[in-house]
């Protein structure tokens, strides 16, 4: 629904606005608006953004949704954006179909629209995606449980703790990526649960919080308690699901993977919480975009994707410290130099 942009603008004050660097001559402002501002991963993106902005004098403002889902407010941020003048929106999406209209209203009034983490869709609605390769994290993890397993991958009970029911990309990407790595025909690689592999116990939504991941994984191990695999979409996901394995005495039978990086997720694998973990690196996406839109504000020079991909590459590591065969990883002191949070 539509929203004048006073509206828009009362609304998107409501959700906190921080100024990070003064004002400049040239006068260049960009905006941050991400998912939540509460989970580690967003926080050290903004931070990222922060750093780079007072460094380059770019007047940042940030806005954050009040959960992961909460599209509306993330509209009613892209419409402030419009209405102040800004030059570039970074933005991780929690719908990435249903907010592409607003996202084509601010390119359309001559902003230049980076996705970050999570691929719009389709993925040139944005100008750009600053991203881990979220399909290879997925694989990733996959490929590390099957080889962790061995032969006992083919008879796996596999509970799969997604992020909401819209099925973001970042969600179907490492769903998929994981199913692909692990051996499971995903049917269609763009959707989530229209799988027939009988190792797959059933999917739940978390919305990328630990609270979230409990309540999946209690829901999982009721349908099947024999669940021994578990996939979760980022770490404080898979923190959940072990407080709710730990719970009914089965966080030693279970095997959970996850994508993230951050540093209590490292922790987590070093402690065994975690098997496996994909890194990521929300910093340098962050920073990169704020790079990005300070070029194209003085040159109208737009960010190229990485060759052969259709977005900007920022990088993925697997860390774990229980290295399987075939799968190239890191192990958690080397993952710990580069976490965040």
């Amino acid at each position: 629904m539509k929203k004048s942009l006073i509206t828009a603008a009362l609304s998107a004050l409501a959700l906190g606005v921080v100024f990070a660097a003064p004002v400049q001559a040239a006068d260049v402002s960009a905006c941050l608006i991400t998912k939540t501002d509460t989970n580690p991963f967003f926080v050290k993106m903004k931070e990222g953004a922060t750093a780079k902005a007072a460094e380059l004098g770019v007047t940042l403002k940030a806005y954050a949704g009040k959960v992961d889902g909460d599209s509306e407010s993330q509209v009613a941020a892209i419409e402030t954006c419009i209405a102040d003048g800004a030059k570039g929106i970074l933005l991780t999406a929690s719908d990435t179909k249903g907010i592409v209209p607003a996202v084509q209203k601010a390119r359309d009034a001559g902003l230049l629209v980076i996705a970050l983490d999570t691929p719009l869709e389709p993925i040139d609605s944005a100008d750009m995606t600053f991203a881990t390769d979220n399909l290879l994290a997925g694989e990733l993890i996959g490929k590390w449980a099957a080889a962790t397993l061995g032969d006992a991958a083919k008879d796996a009970k596999i509970a799969f703790l997604n992020l909401t029911p819209s099925q973001p990309s970042v969600d179907v990407l490492r769903n998929q990526g994981f199913m692909k790595g692990f051996g499971i025909d995903t049917v269609d690689i763009n959707k989530i649960g229209d799988e027939t592999d009988p190792r797959i116990v059933g999917h739940d939504v978390t919305n990328g919080n630990e609270e979230g991941g409990r309540t999946a994984m209690e829901n999982l191990l009721q349908k099947d308690p024999s669940v021994n695999v578990v996939h979760t979409i980022n770490e404080p996901a898979a923190a959940g699901a072990y407080e709710a394995l730990k719970a009914v005495g089965k966080e030693g039978d279970v095997l959970i993977v996850s994508v993230d990086g951050g540093c209590p997720g490292v922790k987590n694998v070093a402690e065994g919480v975690i098997g496996a973990t994909s890194q990521q690196y929300p910093l340098l996406m962050a920073s990169l975009g704020i790079e990005a839109i300070k070029k194209f504000a003085d040159t109208g020079e737009k960010p190229a994707a990485s060759e052969g991909k259709n977005f900007f590459d920022t990088g993925v590591a697997l860390v774990t410290d229980k290295p399987a065969a075939g799968v190239e990883s890191i192990d958690t002191k080397a993952g710990t130099d580069k976490c965040w949070g």
